[in-house]
């Protein structure tokens, strides 16, 4: 870590925190040349690989504009999208991979999606799932008819490889 001020490489840490949702730690450090104070936030990072290969950073904007698709029309809000998104990535998160399948980004958002609005979650499911025909649906509709909100464990759905 470079002093922002003086450039020298060594700093001590001087006070550590945890933001609130637990997403990154921030630290104050001084600079063991000038004595001036910094602050740092460390994160993880998430990264998600696409079909082509390329691996980008994991970006909640996307998980909002992806969702977002299948719920026009619908009663859900900007904010239900939010938190939404944040939903998926702490649970993409919480399996501990710091690369993950942009598909397996996709199976993440039908739990949630399905807590917060059926129909999108069948118009999201269509795609993320495969379904291939009519059968599919009628299956698909069925399940939410008998367990409207159940929803499989995530780490028992993802990452199973």
């Amino acid at each position: 870590m470079h002093c922002p001020f003086c450039r020298h490489e060594e700093s001590r840490v001087v006070d550590s925190r945890s933001l609130d949702d637990g997403s990154a730690i921030r630290r104050r450090r001084q600079c063991q040349a000038c004595g001036k104070r910094f602050t740092t936030l460390e994160t993880t990072s998430l990264m998600v690989v696409k079909r082509s290969g390329v691996a980008e950073p994991f970006d909640r904007n996307k998980v909002i504009n992806g969702v977002s698709k299948a719920c026009q029309g619908r009663p859900v809000s900007k904010d239900d999208l939010a938190v939404l998104a944040q939903e998926v990535e702490e649970a993409i998160r919480s399996t501990g991979n710091s690369e993950v399948d942009a598909h397996e980004v996709g199976l993440a958002i039908l739990g949630p999606l399905r807590r917060l609005d059926q129909v999108a979650y069948l118009r999201f499911a269509s795609v993320y799932q495969d379904f291939d025909s009519l059968d599919d649906f009628e299956k698909a509709i069925s399940e939410l008819r008998e367990h409207p909100f159940a929803v499989e464990p995530l780490q028992a759905k993802l990452f199973t490889r």
